[in-house]
This record gives C-alpha cells, structure tokens and sequence, in this order.
C-alpha cells in the first residue's frame, strides 16, 4: 500500500539531484521546483560556501532531502559547476 507520506516524498524527489537556478529570497538560496507536482519550492541548507557567486547565474545541482525549512523542501549542493556534465 502507498502512503501519503510515499507519495510527497516522490512529488518532493527526495533523494534525486536535480539542476536548478537559484535566487536569494530573505537571506537563504531558494529556487522553484523543477517538478511541477512538486508542492513546495527548494531552499539551499548545505553548501553555499562552495559557490563562487551568491545566487549563481548558472544552474547548479542540488540533492533533495527529507526535510522542511521555512516552508521549502531542504537541499544540498552537490555540483555548483553545471558544465562539469559535459567534459
């Protein structure tokens, strides 16, 4: 049987890295979801200070984890270089 706490879990992909662009809202690195069932947006909670810049013009890559800050999903950078992919 699927709970309901499976199913956020999956609309929230916790767990999954994903690519997003990232804005500075109140202080902290917030961006949209990039999964439209997704009911809250991402909020940076581990590894900003890898950034060059704050908020990065470019996409970085953030892993999602099974927490809730300020109303976000929290997550953790793990590839602030995007055009690491392609090398």
């Amino acid at each position: 049987m699927t709970s309901i706490r499976d199913l956020l879990a999956e609309s929230l992909a916790v767990g999954e890295t994903v690519h997003c662009t990232l804005e500075e809202r109140d202080g902290r690195l917030v961006a949209d979801h990039p999964n439209e069932e997704s009911p809250l947006d991402i909020v940076v909670i581990e590894g900003a200070d890898r950034l060059e810049e704050r908020p990065p013009d470019d996409p970085v890559a953030v892993e999602i984890v099974s927490r809730i800050v300020d109303g976000r999903v929290a997550a953790r950078i793990v590839d602030a270089d995007r055009r690491s992919e392609s090398r």
